[in-house]
């Protein structure tokens, strides 16, 4: 007896149309992989630059450290005809001493080519308030944390920890200062002097940059610089910071003091935005799927790829 599916008749029509099925699916796929690619490889690519006349804003956000990609973005800045001015939008605790020093001598190279305005909104301390006077005036809330100008250097004395649980602690070094302080021992008075010596000269320089910046005797700046906060609204009354105020009142002087077009769109410059979106993990995910292929681990590769999948026939 001759069953359906043993019937030319009938096994040609199906068997065509299956591999046009097959021919769509594998157009699908291409296509699907050719979109994918284009747009993980816009995930990766520099922030857009704006043609037209843009207020670029620089966000300086947690804790600062050294940060070439930062250094590299705000010597473009200097050099885009289209920024007109720079807004550095600050919310911070502070950060390392090199960061902060990093970040004021870019900021400062910035200023001599074109306006930078620095607006505080909840944190503005230490090595955060390094940055702000690095720009030419400084805006802040009323009532956000600022100030705290100094340096210190932390240690834990963990030695009853380790006796206790059991572990000793030992090193053999170069020199009686190496790698100290010690993790399992209080700090030494030798150890202690060399420690302040080290805060202290950082701690002078602080001191001599805010009286330079805010054109205060450095008298009064010692005064201030005993590692204090204050609120916004003290550190205008204490000559600290210039205004109260935000973004809007930021743009507004830069209008009135250097003649820069209020309107101009604030386009945002630094840190680049995050590429990876919900259309790009759909894609990929669905290219996966499709072929069997993981695309992530893919593009991750430099040049030309052997790559091995188990067929789906």
């Amino acid at each position: 007896m001759t069953q359906l599916g043993d019937d030319p008749v009938h096994a040609i029509p199906a068997t065509r149309a299956l591999k046009r099925s097959r021919g769509r699916w594998r157009l699908f796929a291409f296509l699907l992989i050719a979109l994918a690619v284009i747009l993980a490889y816009a995930r990766f690519t520099a922030v857009w630059t704006p043609r037209a006349d843009t207020l670029a804003r620089v966000e300086i956000g947690g804790t600062i450290t050294t940060d070439h990609e930062r250094t590299r973005r705000l010597a473009e800045l200097a050099e885009d005809d289209a920024v007109q001015a720079v807004i550095v939008a600050i919310n911070s605790p502070g950060g390392t001493t090199a960061g902060g020093e990093e970040l004021y001598e870019s900021l400062r190279r910035l200023a001599e080519v074109k306006p930078v305005v620095a607006v505080i909104d909840e944190l503005g301390a230490s090595a955060a308030y390094m940055t702000a006077i690095g720009t030419d005036r400084i805006f802040t809330r009323r009532l956000s944390i600022v100030g705290s100008i100094g340096v210190f250097y932390g240690h834990v004395d963990a030695g009853g920890l380790l006796e206790n649980i059991g572990i000793d602690y030992d090193k053999v070094a170069s020199g009686p200062l190496k790698a100290e302080p010690d993790i399992d021992e209080p700090i030494t008075p030798e150890i202690r002097e060399s420690l302040a010596a080290l805060v202290d000269n950082s701690y002078q320089w602080f001191v001599d940059i805010v009286a330079e910046r805010r054109e205060m005797p450095r008298a009064r700046v010692l005064a201030l610089a005993d590692g204090r906060i204050m609120t916004g609204a003290m550190a205008v009354d204490a000559g600290l910071m210039d205004a109260i105020g935000g973004e809007a009142e930021a743009i507004a002087w830069l209008e009135t003091e250097r003649g820069i077009d209020a309107d101009l769109p604030v386009v945002k410059a630094f840190p680049p935005p995050e590429r990876t979106n919900w259309l790009v993990e759909w894609l990929v995910s669905s290219a996966n799927s499709a072929l069997g292929v993981d695309l992530d681990r893919v593009m991750a590769l430099d040049g030309l790829a052997a790559l091995w999948h188990p067929s789906s026939r």
